[in-house]
């Protein structure tokens, strides 16, 4: 993996990035954060973010962040990017503080009840496919209604907004689709339910600019600041 000080001039790089694209399009840069992705790699990858001043590290994988956090600051966020099995869902409300892949009612729901059950308060994203990608997690833009609806009647969990992954086809004209569709599914749910869904999770580090175009407030980088990552 890079070193600390590589590490440091790459979220510098990756932030100037995002800086740039915000003015770009007429954006405030400070409502854009940087989510380091720290997934296959070791436990330093989580305590460089923490060193460099980032309070949130996004992991795929319920086991990796369980094997980790314990060696973490203990001010370290912690929100699950990948997608979840429900039979792992009590082990992910205990282990993160925010699970961003909530792509189904039943799961919702299931959340929602363990979370109860232990005494907990956990932020969610929805995790929409809204590029329409077979390949890809995430419920149909058809389908986020009725899991917002499911998910609003759980008192332990806190809707904060949408996630979306685009296509690895077609590249930035796809990104840019998924993107806006991610963003208008948003709107619609806001309009429909009353509420408001502050945060867009979309973007990661080849389609950034895009992202924050289209109104990203997360972006998921990880290959741009720790390097390729290891095989698992």
């Amino acid at each position: 993996m890079v070193t600390f000080e590589q590490f440091t001039g790459h979220c510098e790089s990756v932030l100037a990035r995002i800086k740039k694209a915000c003015i770009d399009c007429g954006r405030d840069p400070s409502a854009v954060r940087l989510l380091p992705v720290t997934k296959t790699h070791p436990v330093d990858a989580a305590l460089y973010a923490h060193r460099f001043g980032l309070r949130a590290v996004g992991e795929n994988r319920v086991q990796e962040a369980i094997a980790k956090r314990p060696l973490a600051p203990a001010d370290l966020r912690w929100e699950l990017i990948g997608h979840l099995q429900s039979n792992k869902a009590k082990s992910a409300l205990q282990v993160f503080d925010v699970i961003q892949s909530v792509d189904s009612a039943e799961l919702a729901a299931r959340l929602g009840r363990i979370a109860q059950e232990l005494n907990l308060k956990r932020d969610i994203y929805i995790q929409v496919n809204s590029g329409n990608d077979p390949a890809k997690f995430g419920c149909e833009l058809s389908e986020a209604p009725a899991i917002l609806e499911v998910a609003l009647a759980q008192p332990a969990l806190r809707v904060v907004g949408l996630m979306a992954v685009p296509p690895l086809a077609d590249g930035n004209t796809a990104a840019e689709r998924t993107f806006n569709e991610l963003r208008l599914c948003r709107d619609a749910l806001e309009s429909r339910f009353k509420i408001k869904l502050p945060e867009l999770s979309m973007g990661m580090s080849g389609d950034l600019e895009i992202a924050i175009k289209a109104g990203s407030t997360c972006v998921r980088v990880g290959s741009s600041l720790y390097g390729a990552r290891e095989t698992v």
